[in-house]
């Protein structure tokens, strides 16, 4: 192709391959060059019909204006996560929508601020406080169990997986003997382009198996938390569940589908994002014992070691809208109807905004990362994530003395939400 805004078909490929998430530094290398060549570049399928063409952004100041701009860039009617034209349609049969899951996520005006306020003063700091005592007392437990495992833990397992994957069920009245069910639902959903995180034998899978497999995993997510509202409905508590279960919106309950979008969504991106992040801080430390010292030594940094672990992680690595205009971004003419990929793996590691974007900096300041998004759709959960990271590395801190890699770290295969899902580590309990 001549036409200088076509990404390269090699180049295209990288962006939308699972695998090449998975090797970090060499996709950073990629969209260092994306970035610097064509910052806003058109991203077409090598075989036509695979998927809808779209325009890849990369760098930080354009991520960010998209993200707070919903009336020109929207949610709907597009997917708000990047999908091959065949899992659209099998999502359409399935359901009527090119989603699976109907939830915050893919609502524009004027739903969305409707949905989004049912939830939104119980997930801001003043009421968090009154989980502190509970979310330290299970970080204690965590960490208590980690350096019985040692000295030698993949940390992913025995910390960064179960610790916010119990936090979120606690909120959402999930008794603790169905997290392992919830845990490998939201691996089917996130992780099924990983054949060791989805556990099914995915590498020798039809592509029409592996979406048949998301939508199970769907379909389970449902049936179980229909089970927890019509409970919150006649026994209510002070969680979470019982307020979605008794919403109600313009004088009406939650439609059972949109309900059901609410009560995934919370489950599944209250824990998975916050896992990476934390297993990302936790390799970074143990890279860098000079780091590490610092830490443990100045208390302050906490809150810059949450920051900077989910900036230079990216748990979710992209999403999807749809400009309802035509528009200019990034010297390029965006069309009315045109899909574009906000790839937030690029904009956080944009060096115009981040010096030495590869440097796990604890002390970084400012550190204005998008991985939360930004504007009307920033991460509903975004102050809980920082409070049970906080808890969770004071602890750490304060029970063990040194760490260091034990083996070689492997993130997901994932281009949606990502992270790593091994981190073998040596402990030096205090």
């Amino acid at each position: 192709m001549n036409d200088p805004t076509v990404l390269p078909t090699e180049l295209a490929k990288t962006v939308i391959n699972p695998h090449a998430y998975a090797e970090w530094n060499d996709l950073l290398d990629v969209f260092d060059h994306i970035r610097t060549t064509c910052p806003v570049a058109k991203v077409v399928p090598e075989v036509e019909g695979l998927f809808e063409p779209f325009w890849l952004i990369t760098r930080h100041e354009d991520v960010m204006r998209i993200s707070k701009d919903n009336r020109t860039f929207l949610n709907n009617p597009r997917p708000v996560v990047f999908s091959f034209n065949q899992a659209i349609e099998f999502s359409r049969a399935a359901t009527g929508s090119n989603m699976l899951v109907d939830s915050l996520v893919v609502f524009d005006a004027p739903v969305h601020p409707k949905y989004r306020k049912l939830t939104q003063e119980w997930f801001m700091p003043r009421n968090l406080t009154r989980l502190e005592d509970e979310i330290r007392a299970l970080a204690g437990r965590t960490v208590d169990a980690m350096i019985e495992a040692g000295p030698e833990v993949d940390f992913v397992e025995k910390v960064a997986g179960p610790y916010p994957l119990r936090v979120v069920m606690q909120i959402l009245g999930v008794a603790p003997e169905d997290e392992p069910r919830m845990q490998m639902l939201t691996q089917h959903l996130f992780g099924g382009q990983d054949a060791d995180l989805s556990g099914s034998g995915m590498k020798d899978m039809t592509p029409e198996q592996v979406v048949a497999l998301v939508a199970g995993a769907v379909t389970s997510f449902e049936d179980f938390f229909a089970q927890i509202a019509e409970d919150r409905r006649v026994n209510p508590t002070d969680d979470v569940a019982s307020v979605i279960a008794n919403a109600m919106v313009d004088g009406k309950p939650l439609p059972p589908r949109d309900m059901a979008g609410y009560y995934i969504i919370v489950a599944t991106a209250g824990h998975d994002t916050t896992s990476a992040s934390t297993a990302g801080a936790m390799m970074a430390l143990a890279n860098d014992p000079e780091q590490f010292a610092r830490v443990k030594a100045d208390r302050s940094l906490l809150p810059g070691i949450v920051e900077e672990a989910i900036r230079w992680t990216s748990p979710v690595q992209h999403f999807m809208r749809t400009a309802s205009e035509d528009v200019e971004i990034g010297g390029q003419q965006v069309k009315a109807g045109d899909w574009m990929m906000m790839n937030y793996v690029a904009a956080n590691h944009d060096p115009n905004q981040f010096d030495d974007p590869r440097r796990f900096d604890a002390a970084r300041s400012p550190n204005r990362h998008l991985a939360f998004g930004a504007g009307a759709h920033q991460c509903l959960g975004l102050h809980l994530a920082r409070l049970e990271m906080r808890i969770l590395f004071e602890t750490l801190l304060n029970r063990i003395e040194a760490v260091e890699p034990a083996g070689e770290a492997k993130r997901a295969t994932s281009t949606f939400v990502g992270g790593l899902k091994t981190l073998p580590l040596r402990i030096v309990a205090g």
